[in-house]
């Protein structure tokens, strides 16, 4: 069993389940994690997806070592293979989903498991996490849209020193650049996450997936055709039972009680 997972109050927790290697990624977690994601996302049932880790490690990207027989015959595998099987689909799914996607990263996060992390839609992280874009420690580039995603967080000239450079970043300094949105202490992580979880699965799930389609064309469209995104993107959100609930509950000064419909 590659991955663990977990259902709670309307949260569907996929946990990578090889610690051994820091959750590496091989084809059989890779494929796994993106079937689920994929299940999770079509699901009515689930509100808020986390992706996390077991053991030291949330992933520590490919698992170059299983490749070792490969790269001893002095030749190197096709490397565009698992971005085509299985890290595109994975971040297009995360991307993709209509629902909120959570990182709780409880460890190093590297290579492609740092880029993965970067594709959700929060993040929170152990205090001793480290994301690492070590690509070029072994002479590759960034993928799984990692530069991608750590462009538009922190800035293309950040983003370009971390990747050229190879260096750790550690929670505190990540949280301080915005890639966090929290970094807690070990004892604390597990039930800050879920808690986190919780709440956004509680909230209207409707809206969630117009603003995650808002937020990810607002990187390419004009003005105009933002405005344009967010009229259809309005009218979607106002024909939904939690607007109706929403407002009923603000004109009554009561919490909402949405149910992501």
């Amino acid at each position: 069993m590659v991955i663990e997972i977990e259902n709670f109050d309307g949260v569907r927790a996929i946990r990578f389940q090889r610690p051994e290697v820091l959750n590496a990624f091989n084809d059989e977690l890779g494929l796994a994690v993106v079937k689920a994601v994929q299940e999770a996302s079509a699901d009515e049932s689930v509100r808020c997806i986390v992706l996390t880790g077991s053991g030291r490690g949330f992933s520590s990207g490919e698992d170059l070592a299983a490749l070792a027989s490969v790269y001893a015959s002095g030749e190197a595998p096709t490397l565009s293979d698992p971005l085509t099987t299985r890290y595109n689909p994975l971040v297009r799914a995360i991307v993709g989903a209509p629902k909120p996607v959570v990182a709780a990263v409880n460890g190093v996060a590297a290579g492609a498991g740092a880029s993965v992390a970067f594709a959700c839609d929060f993040r929170v992280a152990v205090d001793s996490a480290k994301f690492v874009l070590a690509f070029v420690k072994v002479g590759l580039i960034p993928d799984a849209g990692g530069l991608w995603f750590l462009s538009r967080m922190i800035g293309s000239a950040r983003a370009w020193r971390l990747a050229a450079s190879g260096a750790p970043l550690g929670a505190a300094e990540a949280l301080e650049l915005g890639i966090l949105d929290a970094s807690v202490p070990a004892e604390e992580f597990e039930n800050h996450w879920r808690e986190l979880a919780t709440s956004l699965a509680k909230g209207p799930t409707k809206a969630f997936a117009e603003m995650k389609k808002l937020h990810y064309s607002a990187a390419t469209a004009t003005i105009d055709e933002q405005l344009d995104l967010e009229v259809d993107a309005q009218a979607a959100s106002g024909s939904t039972e939690d607007h109706l609930e929403g407002v009923q509950a603000f004109l009554t000064k009561r919490p909402p009680n949405f149910q992501g419909r």
